[in-house]
């Protein structure tokens, strides 16, 4: 599973005594933590899509601490953030391209936007963005 590899990730990190990645190995593995404990309640486990989601929520609010540090002339506090972000990054899958989503969604054969977004909800989660979805979606609308 990918918490595996992220757990290994860290003790590796932990090795190479680099702590800005320890800090963001960290935040998701506490995250992950929080969210497990509330899925527990309902009787449920957590997938690879979930933990997914919470590196990719991590990895959205870094680029926002990034940004702050770089609009406020702090460059070394933001090249650490920047690097928080390269090693999260790396267990993220590989983005549909657009025209990879197109060919997705020319294949469907219910092209209404609901379907199309249940299907890349459903399917394809954590591996395309739903703000490019929708706008190849549109296209489709228009047709």
């Amino acid at each position: 599973m990918l918490i595996d590899d992220l757990k290994k990730a860290k003790v590796l990190a932990m090795k190479d005594r680099d702590q800005v990645a320890i800090g963001a190995f960290n935040v998701v593995l506490n995250k992950y933590l929080m969210f497990t404990i509330e899925l527990r309640k309902e009787n449920k486990e957590a997938s690879d899509a979930d933990t997914i989601s919470l590196i990719q929520k991590s990895i959205k609010e870094l680029i926002e601490e990034r940004d702050m540090y770089a609009s406020n002339a702090r460059p070394e506090q933001a090249k650490d953030v920047q690097h928080q972000i390269d090693v999260l990054d790396k267990f993220l899958p590989k983005m549909m391209s657009e025209e990879e989503v197109r060919n997705v969604i020319s294949a469907l054969p219910d092209k209404s936007m609901k379907n199309i977004m249940v299907v890349f909800k459903t399917q394809y989660a954590g591996k395309a963005d739903m703000s490019s979805v929708s706008k190849v979606a549109r296209e489709f609308q228009g047709k």
